[in-house]
């Protein structure tokens, strides 16, 4: 860090970068809590004055540049559910789709022949 008192470079585009970060974030949660009522998609808990903090802005594509007037890469989310769904994310982008991958059906069937082994057993 630098000594002079003015702060580092690094400093700077850090607080650069945090203040551009805060002003994007509250025009599209302003624009969001316009236009959505105040409820969680997932858990539909419901926010009011004295809660809306907990309240979340969503991007749905996880873009935060990608923010359409109409709202259309937006959802509310509770704290809780959207930390949910990054961790959804991370995992999806660290282990892939499973669905992606070829995944055989389970061939298994512990009740073949059922019918014949209890009659055998019978007897």
């Amino acid at each position: 860090m630098s000594g002079s008192g003015t702060g580092s470079k690094v400093d700077r585009v850090l607080a650069e970068q945090r203040e551009y970060i805060a002003k994007r974030e509250k025009g599209y949660r302003e624009r969001a809590l316009k236009l959505y009522p105040w409820i969680c998609g997932r858990c539909t808990r419901e926010f009011n004055h004295k809660n809306l903090r907990e309240l979340t802005v969503h991007h749905r594509d996880h873009n935060h540049d990608n923010n359409p007037s109409d709202g259309s890469n937006w959802e509310l989310l509770c704290v809780y559910c959207h930390d949910e769904e990054h961790t959804k994310f991370e995992n999806q982008v660290q282990y892939g789709n499973r669905a992606e991958k070829d995944i055989q059906p389970a061939t298994f069937n512990p009740f073949a022949d059922l019918k014949a082994k209890m009659e055998k057993g019978s007897k």
